[in-house]
């Protein structure tokens, strides 16, 4: 659980541009030998004065960067500049105003990348503004002074919407048009909302407790959750829309990338999110027996975030140790450079610029990985430098090989074969109003974009939900126009 934070002080207002000043000086980080043995989130929490000196270091610049480069578009440099002058409910009223969860993308997202990666200050060599760290500090602060209540909507209206799915993208839609006083139920396949916040984000970076307060207050908002409901099994897509006026799908992308080599599918070869599924279950006190790298070597092929998450959480189940391949090096590793660097601290070992060739087994269980060292070679149609093997071979010992290779879509079609896909299998929109090519029906988050940022997913949904309430809106008017005929 995370620990509740005292009760907000008055701060002394400072004056901004104190960059050159005042260090960048982020939360106290628990130590890798005391967090290894734990699922507690590793970062501590700003108190008032702390947030409000951090905040002092924006510049004000007169383009804001840091905003033009979230996809959220929030505007930064204002609540930075309230939270710097003592106003924090303000502070936390202009940060709410355009993201649903910034408690949530403050612990993680990967602000190196986004908004703190476009800090101006940062070139100056002073290093950047905490943003994401301010932004978890004024919504945990509005949690603990009960700032934070349930949706209340001006007017109730009749028309309902259903949504597929609870995750990020499906909760912000949600929320959108709850506000707006339609009627909304989310339906999910799990037996908790949250999707990939709850099952696939470990502890460590987000405490479930977190996700479960917004849930409540959803639920407190009027809006109905039928869990344990897998759409296109349990009920069927026609029978959706037959009981409500719009659809948004938001189910996420859940299927794993192949591991395409000889003995890819040896016993001890697992997609990540089944192994990460596995131990936040266990988190969340389900009875899923124990923890399967305990005492194993454990090998993690990816480079991304999920790499990072499989990566600390062996760690944390007690592996013999823990090596990361990835075929590029680490300038070029799409990961978080803040997640990578708490990885090394915590004893994972990274072999950059190394390729799986084969996994080897013995009796049909997987004892280690061949791999080929790579060079990076001419850039690719995406701009980055193609990996090309060397020649070289080594032998990385194996007791668990996990896959976190990025993930592909399910196929939509079981869903409903009328809806038109790409050709990876996203499902096809409208770019501006996020509808497919059903009419009242929407989509939105990874299963439009493919595998992407929770920031994205909540973006997504937030667009969709403006287009829904036009949308819904017509319906509304028409039904008045006819009944006034």
């Amino acid at each position: 659980m995370v620990e509740k934070q005292k009760k907000l002080k008055p701060v002394q207002k400072r004056k901004m541009l104190q960059f050159v000043n005042t260090e960048r000086d982020m939360p106290l980080k628990r130590d890798a030998d005391v967090r290894n043995e734990d699922y507690l989130e590793i970062y501590g929490d700003y108190i008032g004065e702390k947030a409000a000196e951090q905040a002092s270091r924006c510049s004000q610049c007169g383009v804001p960067f840091c905003q033009n480069h979230c996809p959220l578009q929030n505007n930064i440099p204002d609540w930075l500049k309230l939270t710097a002058e003592g106003r924090t409910k303000e502070a936390w009223e202009v940060s709410n105003a355009t993201n649903n969860m910034p408690e949530i993308c403050g612990r993680i997202c990967p602000q190196d990348r986004l908004c703190e990666g476009s800090c101006v200050i940062e070139q100056s060599g002073h290093g950047t503004v905490t943003i994401g760290s301010v932004e978890r500090f004024l919504t945990d602060t509005a949690w603990q002074e009960g700032w934070i209540e349930p949706i209340k909507p001006k007017r109730e209206r009749a028309l309902s919407v259903g949504i597929i799915g609870a995750g990020p993208a499906g909760l912000a839609t949600a929320e959108q048009l709850r506000e707006q006083g339609w009627q909304v139920t989310v339906y999910d396949r799990h037996d908790r909302a949250g999707g990939l916040l709850v099952y696939g984000i470990p502890n460590f970076k987000l405490d479930k407790s977190i996700v479960g307060r917004r849930i409540k207050r959803l639920e407190e908002g009027g809006i109905e959750f039928v869990l344990n409901c897998d759409v296109g099994v349990d009920i069927s897509f026609d029978k959706l829309r037959e009981k409500h006026q719009a659809v948004l799908i938001s189910t996420g992308v859940y299927n794993a990338r192949d591991l395409s080599v000889p003995g890819g599918g040896a016993d001890g070869v697992a997609p990540a999110l089944d192994f990460l599924i596995d131990s936040n279950r266990r988190g969340l006190g389900d009875d899923v027996g124990p923890e399967p790298a305990k005492g194993k070597k454990v090998v993690v092929i990816g480079g991304g975030d999920t790499a990072m998450d499989c990566v600390r959480t062996a760690v944390r189940q007690g592996a013999e140790s823990v090596t990361c391949l990835y075929r590029r090096d680490h300038a070029n590793m799409p990961g978080s450079r803040r997640e990578t660097a708490n990885a090394q601290e915590e004893g994972v070992t990274f072999e950059w610029l190394a390729s799986p060739k084969a996994v080897h087994d013995e009796n049909g269980r997987a004892t280690k990985v061949r791999t080929d060292r790579m060079r990076l070679g001419p850039k690719d149609a995406s701009g980055r430098q193609s990996p090309e093997t060397t020649g070289e071979e080594f032998d990385v010992d194996a007791d668990i090989v996990i896959k976190a290779l990025g993930f592909t879509p399910e196929d939509m079609k079981v869903l409903s074969p009328q809806l038109t896909v790409t050709r990876w299998g996203t499902l096809r929109v409208n770019p501006l109003t996020f509808e497919t090519n059903l009419p009242g029906v929407y989509a939105a988050g990874d299963i439009v974009r493919g595998a992407s940022l929770v920031v994205w997913a909540i973006r997504e949904g937030r667009d969709a939900a403006e287009a829904m309430h036009k949308y819904l809106r017509g319906l509304e008017r028409a039904a008045v126009l006819e009944a006034a005929e």
